[in-house]
């Protein structure tokens, strides 16, 4: 077991035990309070740049497979959790999560005190850090935690994104058969990604939408050649202020086909409508948040990973359509009077409750209206 320090900004450290590479990593360290499906967390690409701590202890414990993925890399810069199990059991398990990591050249600590961790990050707020096993010296650590950019200052969205259009077939997961694959025809819905989940995809497929991804950048050019019938923007890391492209294109075609995003969408979306954003003191990142739907007062418990929001008090001509209950933050509003509407939290979940799977069905079905009055 080789000796691993996770240094903080604040300069406190923790020293515990290397697994995944060995080698060095730093970013904005965050915590995620679900209890399953790290592979999922770890594969999120809303994560670049960041450090996750998960708080359930015992971590690794079924292993990885080729199934449950999000993208095609682990994205998280580095991972920290309490236990590392070092017997996986699972009949999908094709390795152990510590041999997926160092495949992947990421850089994890274990052993160390989480729950620690996490109430520090909860009073002060995510910090910078970095998880070394070459460095002896804690102090040194820290003062490269202090020394690094905030991340709203990197554009993370070039880091993760596809550079290349592609038609996206796979549908849901079923046992013994793995990912149904679909061949719809129309309403074509385009995907910008700005890191896009494939859950997100795979939703939007089963609901019956043609799927085309395209890279964030000279959309424009992309809509005017496939004319899909709606617009649909992804979810993706860092600060939505810095995604430009992103909102000249919500304002130029809000008035000419459904839009609708999550997340990082979310907030793109009303940054285009006029509103502000602002970074959380320590983010949204687990899948057990209470979510109310105020049209009709039901609550879902949602799948959530942002460390942005949208201020609902700069918003105009919209209507104000979720809430979280933890701390009343926006969580979803629609235009009152275009076919545009957005929610912050995961509806595709992976990992988390299916509760607001219903949202893909909704919007497949706007973008199928859209498309029969253009006929």
């Amino acid at each position: 077991m080789k000796r691993a320090i996770l240094a903080l900004e604040d300069g406190s450290y923790f020293v515990g035990y290397s697994f995944g590479a060995e080698g060095e990593t730093q970013g904005e360290v965050v915590f995620n309070t679900s209890m399953t499906g790290y592979q999922e967390i770890i594969t999120d690409p809303s994560y670049r740049g960041q450090i996750v701590v998960m708080t359930y202890t015992q971590i690794g414990n079924y292993g990885v497979n080729d199934e449950d993925v999000e993208s095609g890399r682990v994205q998280v810069n580095g991972f920290v959790i309490k236990e590392l199990s070092p017997l996986p059991s699972s009949w999908r398990s094709k390795e152990s999560l510590h041999q997926y990591l160092s495949r992947h050249g990421v850089v994890g600590i274990w052993g160390i005190d989480t729950r620690a961790v996490v109430k520090k990050l909860r009073e002060r707020g995510a910090l910078r850090g970095v998880i070394s096993t070459l460095e002896v010296e804690p102090i040194r650590l820290v003062e490269r935690a202090r020394s690094l950019p905030d991340i709203s200052e990197l554009n993370l969205v070039e880091e993760v994104a596809t550079g290349e259009v592609y038609h996206w077939k796979e549908g849901a997961w079923e046992l013994g058969k793995g990912y149904f694959q679909k061949d719809n025809e129309k309403p074509i819905i385009m995907v910008v990604d700005y890191g896009v989940k494939r859950n997100i995809l795979r939703r939007l497929t089963q609901e019956g939408a043609r799927v085309v991804v395209v890279p964030p950048y000279e959309v424009e050019g992309h809509i005017e050649r496939i004319r899909p019938q709606a617009l649909f923007l992804s979810n993706g890391p860092g600060d939505p202020q810095r995604v430009v492209e992103g909102i000249r294109l919500v304002r130029k075609y809000m008035e000419r086909m459904p839009i609708m995003g999550i997340c990082l969408g979310h907030q793109i979306i009303g940054l285009a409508l006029g509103g502000k954003t602002y970074k959380l003191k320590f983010g949204h990142h687990g899948g057990n948040h209470p979510v109310k739907d105020l049209r009709d007062g039901h609550i879902e418990i949602t799948a959530q990973n942002h460390n942005f929001a949208v201020d609902p008090d700069t918003l105009k001509e919209v209507e104000i359509t979720h809430l979280n209950l933890l701390d009343h933050t926006l969580e979803g509003f629609r235009h009152r009077h275009l076919p545009i509407y957005c929610v912050q939290y995961h509806p595709e979940a992976s990992p988390g409750p299916h509760d607001s799977r219903g949202i893909f069905r909704e919007f497949v079905e706007l973008a199928l209206g859209y498309a029969r009055t253009r006929v």
